[in-house]
């Protein structure tokens, strides 16, 4: 009976074995087959499966890269024998010694390699996530936008048909004394003038001073072929218009100078003086020398330099910084926008309220037409051949020739030598400090016109003498005019007395004859 029970047992185990097998055997396949079957509908019908899978594949790939460099880097670079090792092994070992005992400060389960590893690489994700954030600050309320002002100039036509947009402050035409024409620097309007100029101190002096808009700023219509021989004649054109029938001054600061080099070359006849505040001629000069120029140039951010470059070898691409930057239709620092370079006392300048409401008023004025191709036109116009030197505007003899019969005749003869060059004054003021228009540039120009007088300023820099300084103003107008005396007596008809008193009396009698007449008739 045993042996019939054991059979039995064997026998049911066995059958519930081998359910068991089939079982699972069908049920495996039964579940190869749909997950087949739902893969192949998945692929087919659902692109998202086939991005995912393919970018599974390209983070596989980039791991085994990653891993390969390793390894390639472990056997050729960061062996015991290769140069790198050899050369920062010992140097890193000692730095790694002396800050050794930082690692008392790390759990005692973990590898310090490992630990500063990590701690390094969070330290650069969080700085670079900091200056990420400081650059792209999204705040809205510091975010001023450029307001487009209505027109306001006083307008001259001239002789091709193109308007001139100028503003007048002072004593009127025919009380002047002096007279000033003012062209403004880049990025400037006719605004500007003298910033911070009182109205009285050009009273005391009897100064009539003109600002006008170059060629494509403010109200001013574009000139799409200008030069500097041009930029003199609008200047020429303005005088007559305004009935300025003397001598003028004019006045250059910063770029805008180049303006004011321009009229004493091209009209020194009307010209009375010029009066320079840091002014800037080509930096491509040929007459510098070598060291000139590398003081020059070693003053300004590389961002300057590199624009200087494109505009004179790639001024085609001016107009897209131009847009990023003054012609976004936002405000912003002048150290941004012109890449300057600003001393302590300059820096505390523009960061004044003062300061930054001018400075935001007339870049509106400047950019008013919002079309940069006049301020590429000016900033190729800086770098580009003059066609004259600042050496030209040295005053000198003209002779006929260099033979010893010709040099004999002008001893014996008593002619008038003709002499080149500009006959008038010329002051210029430097700061020491002007990290703008660097005083080497100042220097220069003293070289080569050695009747210059170059009033040096200790401790000024490229704004702080111009701008908003009523003792600088004064001291300027004190030394290019004199004391003060007022505007000129307003002008009285000189008439006799007794010619009048005589013409009176011969209309008054025949206004009587006339209506002894009409009673007759």
């Amino acid at each position: 009976m045993s042996e019939v029970n054991e059979s039995t047992e064997f026998t049911s185990l066995f059958d519930e074995g081998v359910g068991k097998i089939r079982y699972s055997y069908n049920s495996t396949a039964v579940d190869g087959r749909a997950k087949a079957a739902s893969a192949a509908d998945v692929g087919s019908g659902d692109w998202r499966y086939q991005a995912m899978e393919f970018a599974k594949g390209a983070a596989e790939m980039s791991v085994e890269f990653v891993k390969g460099v390793r390894d390639v880097v472990k056997q050729s670079v960061l062996r015991e024998d290769s140069v790198i090792v050899r050369r920062f092994k010992g140097p890193f070992e000692r730095i790694c010694g002396k800050l050794g005992f930082l690692n008392e400060y790390l759990p005692e389960d973990r590898d310090p390699f490992h630990s500063w590893s990590v701690i390094f690489c969070v330290w650069v994700l969080a700085l670079a996530v900091l200056i990420v954030n400081t650059d792209h600050d999204t705040t809205t309320s510091l975010v001023k936008k450029i307001k487009v002002h209505p027109p306001s100039a006083s307008l001259i036509l001239l002789p091709d048909g193109r308007r001139l947009a100028y503003q007048e402050q002072g004593v009127s035409a025919e009380q002047a004394r002096f007279s000033m024409i003012v062209p403004h620097p880049f990025l400037s309007s006719r605004l500007a003038g003298i910033p911070g100029l009182k109205d009285s101190l050009l009273q005391n002096f009897g100064v009539r001073m003109v600002t006008y808009d170059l060629p494509g700023f403010g109200e001013s219509d574009p000139h799409h072929d200008r030069n500097l021989d041009t930029s003199a004649m609008d200047i020429l054109h303005l005088s007559y218009a305004l009935n300025i029938t003397d001598k003028f001054w004019v006045v250059g600061y910063s770029d805008g100078s180049m303006h004011a080099w321009a009229a004493l070359r091209y009209i020194p006849d009307r010209l009375a003086g010029a009066i320079m505040v840091a002014p800037m001629v080509n930096p491509y000069e040929p007459r510098m020398t070598k060291e000139e120029r590398r003081k020059i140039w070693g003053k300004w951010t590389i961002k300057k330099k590199l624009s200087y470059q494109l505009a004179r070898k790639f001024p085609r691409l001016l107009p897209y910084f131009y847009r990023k930057s003054f012609l976004s239709g936002k405000h912003d620092q002048i150290d941004k926008w012109l890449s300057l370079s600003l001393g302590p006392r300059d820096r505390a300048l523009v960061e004044g309220q003062m300061f930054e409401e001018f400075w935001q008023r007339d870049v509106e004025e400047s950019v008013r037409q919002a079309n940069a191709k006049p301020f590429m036109e000016e900033a190729v116009l800086q770098v580009s051949n003059w066609d004259f030197s600042i050496s030209d505007l040295k005053v000198q003899n003209k002779h006929q020739g260099k033979s010893i019969l010709l040099w004999l005749k002008s001893i014996y003869r008593q002619e008038e030598e003709r002499s080149s060059g500009f006959l008038g004054p010329i002051h210029i003021w430097q700061g020491a400090e002007d990290q703008v228009v660097p005083p080497s540039m100042s220097d220069f120009v003293h070289r080569v016109l050695p009747d210059t007088m170059l009033h040096k300023l200790p401790y000024e820099g490229h704004f702080t003498y111009f701008y908003f300084c009523d003792e600088c103003h004064r001291q300027m107008f004190s030394t290019v005019y004199g004391n003060p005396q007022g505007p000129l007596p307003p002008k009285v008809d000189q008439t006799p007395i007794e010619e009048v008193e005589k013409n009176s009396e011969e209309v008054i009698f025949s206004d009587i004859k006339t209506v002894e007449e009409n009673m007759n008739e």
